[in-house]
Formats: C-alpha cells, sequence, structure tokens
C-alpha cells in the first residue's frame, strides 16, 4: 500500500529556502500590514467593489501581488435619500407659507441652495432640481434632486388661532378644489416608478 502527502518542509514546492527572514512563514513570506489610499469614484453605491492592483498578498515563489478588493458600504445621509441617481428631500412648510409662498433653504450633495415655494402650493407636490441629485459611477449623467413637499398643520392652536380659521370654513375660497392637472398620491406614485 503506497501513500503519497506533499512535503511538510517545502509543501509541495519542491524547493526551501536556505535563510528565511525573521518572522516569515514556511514560505518566506512576513506578514505585514500597509496603508494604502485609494480614490472613491463620484456615484458609487452599496455592495459595489473597487479592485486595486498589486495591492494584494504576493504568491509564494514568484513574489507577485495580487489585487485588493475593496467592498463599498454607502453611509446613508440624515436628510437625503438616494434612489439610483435621484435623491428625495422632505421639505416641509407651514400654512401660512403654502399660502403666502416662501423661498427655503434645502440640502443638496455639493451645499445648500435657496429655493422658491410658489404662492398656493399644495402638499404632495414634488419640485424638481435637474442636475442635483447623484453623478453616474460611469460619468455619463447626473440624477435629480426631487422636493417632496408637506405643508405641516399645526396640532395646538391658541383661542385666536382656532376662532381665525373657523372663521375661513365658511368662506367658499377656502374650500378644495383640485384642478385637472393635479395629480392624485396614487399617480404620482406610479410616475415616480414608471
Amino acid at each position: 500500500m503506497q501513500t503519497s502527502a506533499p512535503c511538510n518542509v517545502c509543501g509541495g514546492a519542491g524547493q526551501t529556502m536556505d535563510k528565511k527572514p525573521a518572522g516569515a512563514d514556511a514560505q518566506g513570506l512576513v506578514i505585514d500590514e500597509e496603508t494604502v489610499s485609494i480614490k472613491i469614484p463620484a456615484g458609487v453605491e452599496s455592495d459595489m467593489r473597487l479592485k486595486v492592483s498589486g495591492k494584494g498578498n504576493e504568491a509564494p515563489g514568484n513574489g507577485i501581488s495580487g489585487d485588493l478588493l475593496v467592498d463599498i458600504e454607502v453611509k446613508e445621509h440624515a436628510e437625503l435619500q438616494r434612489e439610483g441617481n435621484n435623491l428625495h428631500y422632505d421639505l416641509y412648510v407651514s400654512v401660512p407659507e403654502a399660502v403666502l409662498g416662501t423661498t427655503k433653504e434645502i440640502q443638496t450633495v455639493t451645499g445648500k441652495v435657496r429655493i422658491p415655494i410658489e404662492a398656493g402650493i399644495q402638499s404632495g407636490k414634488i419640485l424638481r432640481l435637474r442636475g442635483k441629485g447623484m453623478p453616474n459611477v460611469n460619468g455619463y449623467a447626473t440624477g435629480d434632486l426631487l422636493v417632496h413637499v408637506n405643508v405641516w398643520t399645526p396640532r395646538n392652536l391658541s383661542r385666536d388661532q382656532k376662532e381665525f380659521f373657523e372663521s375661513m370654513m365658511a368662506d367658499s375660497h377656502f374650500e378644495p378644489a383640485p384642478e385637472k392637472g393635479d395629480k392624485s398620491f396614487f399617480e404620482k406614485v406610479k410616475d415616480m416608478f414608471s
């Protein structure tokens, strides 16, 4: 009966080292750490992988280094939500701001910008800021920033404020009167995913 197994000295390489460096393993390799600077391209997403050539482990024998594979994990932004190359931002405006109109400062990936809020804006309106989203990782285009307008209704009112709004309930000007061009919530959701 015969058995075969790789040599426990050379590991089946057929050769051994005469002089190994201090701290080297059986193949003569020394475990060492190196800090590598890498360039992260604009527009990367979570679960993408970058390859840095020549910064991996060296192979025993030939000394050629492998590649370093870097898995990307993108940290979520506190105010902006990503959907592909587009970003979404929830903007809250007060009832007086929605009625009278105003300007608001909002956060983008490149800094803050001021946008006009037209008088009579409706809750659920989506304002599109072209080119203010994420750049495509391949450099083809830049996404948009979609600003979702939400009219904030106060929960607690003073007596004078309640009287004012009670007097407005009888005013036909404050009755809901959606126009033909105003889309329902479901139509807006459908447009977002089509």
